[in-house]
Protein backbone atom coordinates (compact mmCIF):
# COMPACT_ATOMS: atom_id res chain seq x y z
CA UNK A 1 0.00 0.00 0.00
CA UNK A 2 1.47 3.77 -1.10
CA UNK A 3 1.47 6.25 1.45
CA UNK A 4 0.55 9.85 0.62
CA UNK A 5 4.25 10.77 -0.24
CA UNK A 6 4.19 7.88 -2.75
CA UNK A 7 1.18 8.83 -4.09
CA UNK A 8 2.09 12.30 -4.47
CA UNK A 9 5.86 11.73 -6.20
CA UNK A 10 3.88 9.20 -8.55
CA UNK A 11 1.84 11.82 -9.50
CA UNK A 12 4.00 14.48 -9.91
CA UNK A 13 6.22 12.48 -12.02
CA UNK A 14 3.23 11.04 -13.81
CA UNK A 15 2.24 14.89 -14.72
CA UNK A 16 5.75 15.83 -14.98
CA UNK A 17 6.59 13.20 -18.14
CA UNK A 18 2.96 14.17 -19.45
CA UNK A 19 4.08 17.93 -19.78
CA UNK A 20 7.51 17.12 -21.11
CA UNK A 21 6.26 14.65 -23.71
CA UNK A 22 3.97 17.96 -24.86
CA UNK A 23 6.58 20.28 -24.78
CA UNK A 24 8.55 17.83 -26.83
CA UNK A 25 5.70 17.10 -29.22
CA UNK A 26 4.89 21.31 -29.85
CA UNK A 27 8.31 21.38 -31.12
CA UNK A 28 8.06 18.87 -33.47
CA UNK A 29 10.71 16.73 -31.79
CA UNK A 30 9.12 13.38 -31.26
CA UNK A 31 8.22 11.89 -34.45
CA UNK A 32 8.36 8.09 -33.54
CA UNK A 33 6.13 5.91 -34.48
CA UNK A 34 6.37 3.69 -30.99
CA UNK A 35 3.68 3.99 -28.64
CA UNK A 36 2.54 7.02 -26.85
CA UNK A 37 1.82 7.31 -22.72
CA UNK A 38 -2.57 6.29 -22.51
CA UNK A 39 -2.78 5.05 -26.09
CA UNK A 40 -3.36 1.37 -26.79
CA UNK A 41 -1.98 -0.71 -29.78
CA UNK A 42 1.47 -2.31 -30.13
CA UNK A 43 4.89 -0.65 -29.76
CA UNK A 44 7.50 -1.11 -32.36
CA UNK A 45 10.30 -0.51 -30.13
CA UNK A 46 10.79 -2.04 -26.73
CA UNK A 47 12.81 0.17 -24.19
CA UNK A 48 13.64 -1.43 -20.85
CA UNK A 49 13.21 0.91 -17.78
CA UNK A 50 15.17 1.44 -15.56
CA UNK A 51 15.11 0.49 -11.76
CA UNK A 52 17.44 2.51 -8.73
CA UNK A 53 16.43 0.42 -5.08
CA UNK A 54 17.53 2.39 -2.67
CA UNK A 55 18.68 5.23 -4.42
CA UNK A 56 17.90 8.30 -1.95
CA UNK A 57 17.58 7.43 1.97
CA UNK A 58 18.68 10.25 3.39
CA UNK A 59 17.08 13.23 1.18
CA UNK A 60 20.78 15.20 2.02
CA UNK A 61 21.85 16.10 -1.29
CA UNK A 62 25.20 18.31 -1.43
CA UNK A 63 25.64 22.07 -0.99
CA UNK A 64 25.11 23.95 -4.22
CA UNK A 65 24.73 27.70 -3.07
CA UNK A 66 25.47 29.88 0.06
CA UNK A 67 25.23 27.89 3.33
CA UNK A 68 21.79 26.31 3.31
CA UNK A 69 20.81 25.30 -0.38
CA UNK A 70 21.31 21.71 -1.17
CA UNK A 71 19.99 20.41 -4.72
CA UNK A 72 21.37 16.93 -5.96
CA UNK A 73 19.96 15.14 -9.57
CA UNK A 74 18.90 11.51 -8.53
CA UNK A 75 18.57 10.07 -12.12
CA UNK A 76 18.62 11.97 -15.48
CA UNK A 77 18.05 10.25 -19.32
CA UNK A 78 20.75 12.34 -20.87
CA UNK A 79 22.46 9.45 -21.88
CA UNK A 80 19.39 7.52 -23.47
CA UNK A 81 17.73 10.88 -24.75
CA UNK A 82 21.14 13.83 -25.25
CA UNK A 83 18.61 15.93 -26.96
CA UNK A 84 15.99 16.21 -24.71
CA UNK A 85 16.65 15.20 -21.33
CA UNK A 86 15.15 14.85 -18.17
CA UNK A 87 16.79 15.17 -14.65
CA UNK A 88 15.29 14.43 -11.36
CA UNK A 89 15.91 14.82 -7.97
CA UNK A 90 15.82 16.43 -4.94
CA UNK A 91 15.94 20.09 -3.71
CA UNK A 92 16.75 21.21 0.50
CA UNK A 93 16.63 24.49 1.78
CA UNK A 94 17.09 25.42 5.21
CA UNK A 95 16.85 28.77 7.37
CA UNK A 96 19.29 31.38 6.09
CA UNK A 97 20.52 32.84 2.91
CA UNK A 98 17.41 32.91 0.11
CA UNK A 99 18.44 31.38 -2.97
CA UNK A 100 17.55 33.34 -6.39
CA UNK A 101 17.76 31.45 -9.29
CA UNK A 102 16.89 31.92 -12.93
CA UNK A 103 15.69 28.40 -14.96
CA UNK A 104 17.26 28.06 -17.97
CA UNK A 105 15.10 25.11 -18.87
CA UNK A 106 11.44 23.93 -17.84
CA UNK A 107 11.01 22.35 -14.07
CA UNK A 108 8.54 20.89 -11.84
CA UNK A 109 8.72 20.27 -8.20
CA UNK A 110 6.61 18.83 -5.55
CA UNK A 111 7.08 19.84 -1.94
CA UNK A 112 7.64 16.81 0.70
CA UNK A 113 8.38 18.08 3.80
CA UNK A 114 8.38 21.77 5.53
CA UNK A 115 7.91 25.20 3.41
CA UNK A 116 9.35 27.33 1.18
CA UNK A 117 8.46 30.70 0.93
CA UNK A 118 8.64 31.30 -3.34
CA UNK A 119 8.08 34.57 -4.85
CA UNK A 120 9.11 35.52 -8.41
CA UNK A 121 9.87 38.85 -10.34
CA UNK A 122 5.67 39.64 -10.97
CA UNK A 123 5.36 39.71 -7.77
CA UNK A 124 3.71 36.80 -7.48
CA UNK A 125 4.57 35.10 -3.73
CA UNK A 126 3.57 32.00 -2.36
CA UNK A 127 4.08 29.92 0.99
CA UNK A 128 3.93 26.76 -0.30
CA UNK A 129 3.64 23.28 1.61
CA UNK A 130 3.28 19.59 1.45
CA UNK A 131 1.60 18.69 -1.47
CA UNK A 132 1.90 21.70 -3.59
CA UNK A 133 3.01 21.53 -6.84
CA UNK A 134 4.92 24.05 -9.17
CA UNK A 135 5.78 24.51 -12.79
CA UNK A 136 8.47 27.29 -13.17
CA UNK A 137 8.97 27.35 -16.94
CA UNK A 138 12.42 28.14 -18.64
CA UNK A 139 13.01 31.86 -18.18
CA UNK A 140 11.37 32.51 -14.41
CA UNK A 141 13.61 34.39 -11.73
CA UNK A 142 12.60 32.72 -8.71
CA UNK A 143 13.41 33.42 -4.87
CA UNK A 144 13.24 30.56 -2.08
CA UNK A 145 12.97 31.47 1.31
CA UNK A 146 12.34 29.36 4.80
CA UNK A 147 12.04 30.24 8.02
CA UNK A 148 12.94 26.22 8.71
CA UNK A 149 13.86 23.97 5.97
CA UNK A 150 12.27 22.78 2.93
CA UNK A 151 12.46 19.23 0.93
CA UNK A 152 11.33 19.19 -2.68
CA UNK A 153 11.23 16.35 -5.64
CA UNK A 154 11.92 18.52 -8.88
CA UNK A 155 12.01 17.17 -12.67
CA UNK A 156 13.69 19.32 -15.00
CA UNK A 157 14.13 19.55 -18.75
CA UNK A 158 18.23 19.78 -18.69
CA UNK A 159 20.91 17.65 -18.57
CA UNK A 160 22.23 15.93 -15.18
CA UNK A 161 24.29 18.48 -12.82
CA UNK A 162 23.01 21.29 -15.17
CA UNK A 163 21.29 23.00 -12.43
Amino acid sequence: MLGSLEVLLLSLVRESLRLIFLLASSKGENKSKTLKMGSTGESTTSVPLQYFAQQQQTFQPPLIANENAFLGDVVSSDKNNPSSPVSAGFYRLEKGTPLVYEYTYDEMKIILEGHFDISDETGQKVRATKGDVFYFPKGAKITFTTDDYGLAFYTGQRKQGAA
